[in-house]
């Protein structure tokens, strides 16, 4: 099978899979399965692009556990952070302004979008399962750079998690663990999982395009959807976040600076 085959059918699948969860989405009223949906897209290209190119080289079947051991913990993480609490803020804000518009807009700009995102930040995984490739030193790098970024990712999570189950702690920022030394343990995270994918993933004849799917990955969590938006939304909800702001840093861990005491 041809790459542009594989491409084309990873991209049609994905497509139908958001497409039904659409439906599901207007019978439930709740967009916010969609993000649920997110790992799991992953490692359903992963799986696909592994059982119809017939690969069983090591770096594809590395390559495939490295996408689903990531994209099963986020997926289920989401499931169990958001049983139970109904629709995300942020759909129902787009539901309340877009009225009886929103399933059509809902379709376009959150499903269809977020569908047509997994298939192209996908590609190195699509493009390194297909290709055998042969077995680099910098693979070993990256898959010591995702392993930093799973660990980062996972106990992010796992610590938040904890903050907010002590009802003393509503209200206040959480600034302990990793959070002390990025406000985004889990966004950085998630940007070194990808860009450990896509080192174990480049080859000489590809990098250069599928680089393009880390870039864009790296693009939405600065700048678009992680940590752009949510810092938006803290700074009126939480106590004390903009001495947080001030001292913390922003995305790449880093030792939280000194204020200076007033004179």
């Amino acid at each position: 099978m041809s790459l542009i085959t594989l491409l084309l059918i990873n991209l049609a699948g994905i497509s139908l899979a958001v497409g039904l969860l659409w439906m599901v989405s207007l019978m439930l009223r709740n967009a916010s399965i969609i993000d649920m949906f997110w790992g799991l897209g992953f490692v359903a290209v992963a799986c696909v692009s592994g059982w119809l190119g017939e690969q069983s080289s090591p770096r594809s079947i590395l390559l495939i556990w490295m996408v689903t051991i990531w994209g099963i913990r986020l997926s289920g993480y989401l499931v169990w952070r958001n049983a139970g609490h109904g629709e995300d803020y942020r759909y129902a804000a787009m539901r309340e302004r877009h009225g009886r518009r929103f399933p059509w807009v809902s379709l376009f700009t959150v499903f269809g979008l977020q569908g047509l995102l997994v298939w192209f930040i996908g590609l190195p995984v699509q493009v390194g399962i297909h290709h055998a490739g042969t077995w680099h030193s910098w693979r070993m790098l990256g898959v010591a750079v995702w392993m930093t970024g799973l660990f980062f990712e996972a106990v992010g999570d796992f610590q938040l998690a904890r903050f907010k189950a002590n009802r003393a702690n509503q209200g206040r920022v959480m600034d302990r663990g990793l959070w002390r030394y990025t406000r985004h343990p889990n966004y950085f995270g998630d940007f070194l999982v990808w860009w450990g994918i896509f080192l174990v993933a480049a080859e000489l004849h590809s990098w250069w395009w599928t680089i393009a799917g880390p870039l864009l990955m790296s693009f939405l969590l600065l700048r678009v959807s992680g940590v752009r938006l949510l810092e938006s939304s803290l700074q009126n909800r939480v106590d004390g976040y903009d001495r947080y702001v001030r001292v913390t840093s922003p995305f790449f861990p880093w030792p939280p600076r000194n204020e200076p005491r007033s004179a």
